[in-house]
């Protein structure tokens, strides 16, 4: 894996705007960001996604939703749900998902 290729759901502008920034700071890590729950669906079943972040903001039956739909793709698409705790959290999310790529 050359890149890891991550989705940030939320609803919060300024959250997710951090959040890319804080994923971006990896080397090999890149982020899109969505606040649309719907176009979501077409971003993951189109590109190539390796981890979907569920942000703040979002309601617990779309989160139900998109972690069934990312489960039954034929891809290996992984949930996180990253609602704080700063990027060394995030990195060890990352890394228990990926070992492989631990430094």
């Amino acid at each position: 894996m050359n890149t890891l290729h991550f989705l940030v759901i939320g609803k919060n502008q300024e959250i997710l705007d951090t959040l890319k920034r804080v994923i971006e700071n990896n080397e090999g890590w890149k982020a899109d960001i969505q606040m649309d729950e719907n176009a979501c669906y077409d971003t993951i079943r189109n590109t190539n996604i390796d981890i979907v972040l569920l942000s703040s903001g979002l309601e617990e039956q779309f989160e139900k939703n998109i972690k069934t739909f990312c489960e039954n793709l034929d891809k290996n698409v992984k949930v996180i749900e990253h609602y704080g705790g700063g990027s060394g959290l995030l990195k060890n999310e990352v890394y228990t998902l990926f070992p492989n790529l631990q430094p």
